[in-house]
């Protein structure tokens, strides 16, 4: 039997009705990653980056093309339906963190599964062990550096076990080489048979990925 793509997208396009005229995000896309596969994305701001992005965690909906995250069409799902699809299989990486303030290192990765009841906080200090912040998880954002704060973002996109992490632009508020240190820890998540696809604009990221796509005008290259 043949593996299932974690994350598939076909004919792919994404159309904004405007005042005057259409704007065409995306224009017939057609991307796949493959499990534990590091897959990134480039292109100039207005390329559509951010929307495949928003498609692809189901944040945003297709004008046309199908869908599929891990063998299943999520093309049209009800909005409470792509929260559960998004909770059971997607992890989320931001480049300004997105971490509560008020929150220490360790409630901020656990807080994904405080909202459904759950409250995995030994799994939370687990992943805050791996990522090397152990030391630092009663600590709060304010307390931490800029490579720290995204080390506890990437603990929290891992606390609900996604088969794929999206992470935009997560390199672009670092320096070279706090930027490696995270670059290396998505090396070792595909080990682990996570998939992981990131949008930017950092070329350091290419050199880890295993596979390099350029957005322009909507069309994948």
């Amino acid at each position: 039997m043949a593996a299932t793509i974690p994350l598939e997208l076909e004919a792919a396009t994404k159309r904004y009705e405007g005042a005057n005229r259409a704007v065409t995000a995306l224009d017939g896309v057609d991307f796949r990653v493959g499990s534990g596969e590091f897959v990134c994305l480039f292109g100039p701001s207005g390329s559509g980056k951010s929307t495949l992005l928003n498609v692809l965690g189901l944040l945003d909906s297709l004008t046309d093309g199908t869908l599929w995250l891990e063998g299943k069409d999520v093309t049209a799902l009800s909005v409470e339906e792509r929260t559960e699809v998004r909770r059971e299989y997607l992890g989320f990486i931001f480049q300004d963190y997105h971490l509560v303030p008020t929150l220490t290192a360790v409630e901020n990765v656990e807080l994904p599964t405080v909202f459904d009841g759950r409250g995995e906080r030994e799994r939370a200090e687990e992943l805050l062990d791996r990522v090397g912040l152990g030391d630092r998880r009663g600590h709060k954002p304010p307390e931490l550096s800029g490579g720290q704060c995204q080390r506890v973002a990437i603990a929290r996109s891992l606390i609900n076990r996604p088969s794929v992490l999206l992470a935009d632009e997560p390199t672009g508020n670092l320096d070279r080489d706090t930027g490696t240190v995270i670059l290396d820890e998505f090396q070792r998540i595909t080990e682990e048979g996570v998939s992981v696809v990131v949008v930017t604009h950092d070329q350091l990221v290419s050199d880890y990925a295993d596979r390099r796509f350029d957005l322009v005008d909507g069309d994948l290259g």
